[in-house]
C-alpha cells in the first residue's frame, strides 16, 4: 500500500464537473493498493496517517496530528502510484492490485480513518480532477 499525503488548507475532487468530495484544513491522501495488501496493511497505514504529527503546535513546531487539530481527510484512490516507469516512455500498471481487491481495501481504509476524523472521498476508478492548496508545502510518502 502506498499513500502520498499532502497537508492542505483545502482540497476537492470533481467528477464530470460535480464536486464529490471537499475538505478544509487537513490531509489529501492519494492511495494506491498493491496486490499483496490486506486489512492488516491498511490498518497499519491508517494508524500512521492519523497519528502523523505534521501540523504546527503553539510554538510553530510540527507536533500535532490531523486528529489533534480536528482536521479532515480527502481520500482519493490512485492506482498510478504503482506505475512501473523503468522501461520505455509509457508506464505500466501491472504492479497495482486488481480492482476487486483494491476497492474493498480502499473502502476499509476510509472507514478506519472515519472512526477518528471526517473523511471525504473521490470515486474508485473514476476519472477525477483533484484540486488542492498544499500547506507548507508538506508532502510525505508512506509505504507498507
Amino acid at each position: 500500500m502506498r499513500v502520498l499525503l499532502q497537508r492542505v488548507k483545502q482540497a476537492s475532487v470533481t467528477i464530470e464537473q460535480q464536486v464529490v468530495g471537499e475538505i478544509d484544513d487537513g490531509l489529501l491522501l492519494l492511495v494506491g493498493i498493491g496486490p499483496d495488501d490486506n486489512e492488516e496493511t491498511v490498518a497499519k497505514l491508517a494508524k500512521k496517517v492519523l497519528n502523523c504529527r505534521i501540523f504546527s503546535d503553539e510554538d510553530g513546531k510540527m507536533n500535532r496530528s490531523v486528529i489533534d487539530i480536528s482536521g479532515q481527510i480527502l481520500s482519493v484512490s490512485q492506482f498510478t502510484l504503482y506505475a512501473d516507469t523503468k522501461k520505455g516512455n509509457r508506464p505500466g500498471f501491472s504492479n497495482a492490485a486488481a480492482p476487486d481487491l483494491a476497492k474493498p481495501l480502499w473502502e476499509h481504509f476510509n472507514r478506519l480513518l472515519a472512526e477518528q476524523v471526517p473523511v471525504a472521498t473521490g470515486e474508485f476508478g473514476a476519472d477525477m480532477q483533484v484540486a488542492l492548496v498544499n500547506d507548507g508545502p508538506v508532502t510525505l510518502w508512506f509505504e507498507a
